[in-house]
């Protein structure tokens, strides 16, 4: 999903996080936040081997652009980017993109992270956890945020 100010995107293929900067660069804002979101290996201290992501893609997008239409009352942003992995992905690999571009700094700060948050906490976007020790387990975005 696409429109002048603001790019939504679930991909099986690697986030180019390098151009979702360019994509929010404007010489209106002061300030760009890009946050990568990264397979980790530890997470409460058990050894993941890697993940794969699941998502409902049209409620996932719609949701995604709701909160970007609430993060926009919030907060003065002038572009605003969003890209999910689906699919298999290995450790280091980006899950998710956020980029967001706003006059002054703290303010993209605060809407940077809050839209983060706010994926976390009400995207329909799934992930099974394969851990290390053979065993998987799938895990609710609201139950997600608090492991991340």
């Amino acid at each position: 999903m696409l429109s002048d100010n603001r790019h939504l995107e679930l991909t099986q293929s690697v986030i180019d996080h390098a151009a979702m900067v360019e994509r929010v660069r404007s010489n209106l804002a002061g300030a760009v936040v890009l946050f990568l979101g990264t397979v980790r290996e530890l997470t409460a201290g058990k050894r993941t081997e890697s993940l794969d992501y699941e998502a409902y893609p049209e409620m996932a997008l719609r949701q995604l652009g709701v909160l970007l239409d609430e993060a926009q009352t919030r907060w003065p942003i002038v572009r605003a980017a969003v890209v999910h992995r689906t699919g298999h992905l290995e450790l280091g690999d980006i899950a998710v993109a956020v980029a967001v571009s706003c006059p002054h700094r703290r303010e993209a700060f605060e809407a940077g992270q809050w839209v983060m948050d706010r994926i976390k906490e009400v995207v329909p976007i799934w992930k099974k956890e394969h851990w290390a020790d053979g065993s998987q387990e799938w895990v609710h975005p609201d139950s997600a945020a608090e492991l991340a």
